[in-house]
């Protein structure tokens, strides 16, 4: 007899945010219900890290309503969602040691980059399913130039926040690195 719960070889499913893995467990018709009920849930705001971790990253992606998340860090690489309101951006800034990776799911704009924080020579129009990648020690912002918020993921390695980092606004982002 087939184990209907052990469908796809996936140790790990058990560590996955009930509210985004819904996908995983939709195809098997276990969590319908569980879903619609928890549309809310607030778990999605967790840092998984640095355990395995398995996920529909589109879906967690265009969920997301925080500013920043950081939703995994390891030792060598974190993983954040990102929701940019329509007119905002993420800010000017330089990751000095660092290699970054952006993938927009939703929503335009144009990212700048540049050597000098006042010569950003580099300028591109971005939309879904466009990636930026942002060599360590590149001025470089994304400007939300659309009708609807930009939300992207990001990889930063080596890790960028805090273990657990949520930002709700920019305006949290912001009073953070402040202190």
């Amino acid at each position: 007899m087939k184990n209907k719960y052990k469908k796809h070889p996936c140790p790990y499913y058990m560590n996955m945010c009930p509210f985004w893995s819904n996908m995983y467990f939709d195809n098997q018709g276990l969590w319908e219900d569980y879903y619609e009920e928890y549309e809310g849930y607030e778990e999605r705001d967790k840092d998984y890290g640095p355990e395995p971790f398995v996920i529909n990253i589109e879906e967690a992606t265009k969920k997301n309503k925080n500013f920043r998340t950081a939703l995994w860090t390891g030792k060598h690489l974190q993983l954040t969602l990102m929701s940019i309101d329509v007119g905002e951006d993420i800010g000017l800034e330089i990751h000095p040691h660092l290699d970054q990776f952006i993938r927009i799911e939703e929503g335009q704009g144009i990212v700048k980059m540049g050597d000098r924080k006042d010569r950003l020579d580099f300028e591109a129009k971005v939309s879904d399913d466009f990636i930026i990648i942002i060599p360590a020690g590149k001025w470089h912002n994304l400007i939300n130039t659309g009708k609807k918020p930009i939300k992207l993921y990001s990889i930063y390695a080596p890790p960028q926040h805090p273990w657990g980092t949520v930002h709700k606004t920019k305006a949290d982002a912001e009073a953070a690195e402040h202190h």
